[in-house]
């Protein structure tokens, strides 16, 4: 199958203090083998850091992994560091654990709910496939 180069960029990392990165290692993969250009910042990444990443490669999309449960709290204030940095319009993805496993179970449409008040484009449960979220981002960015 050959790869066929989608020219569109996204910046890809597991946010605050969380140093769990084979989510987002697995995604930087999937969207670079969908054509994608990806600026891979690991683990532990600040905020700031994906903004200045986003800037740099003139991103179309941050997307955030967090697997240890504090997504929501490690996200919130995300949109509005990107509205002041320029980025207003960039589309945000987060996904994993991102919330208490029970309440990630019990209660996904109010975490997902939150993450969408909070400016976030798309919100995804840890059982997302890497697949689903390179479909997602295609949809999102008008890409066949």
């Amino acid at each position: 199958m050959e790869k066929r180069e989608v020219n569109k960029s996204i910046v890809i990392g597991t946010i605050g203090s969380d140093c769990h990165m084979i989510g987002a290692w697995v995604l930087q993969k999937a969207f670079k083998d969908a054509g994608f250009t990806v600026a891979f910042l690991g683990a532990v990444v600040p905020q700031q850091e994906f903004i200045n990443a986003a800037i740099e490669i003139d991103a179309d999309a941050i997307l955030v992994s967090s697997m240890f449960g504090m997504g929501l709290l490690d996200c919130e204030g995300l949109r509005d560091k990107c509205i002041e940095a320029g980025i207003k319009d960039i589309i945000l993805y987060v996904g994993g654990t991102v919330a208490a496993p029970l309440e990630l179970e019990k209660n996904w449409p109010e975490v997902e709910r939150r993450f969408t008040a909070m400016g976030f484009n798309r919100a995804f449960p840890n059982t997302c496939t890497a697949d689903e979220a390179v479909q997602a981002l295609k949809a999102d960015l008008g890409i066949d």
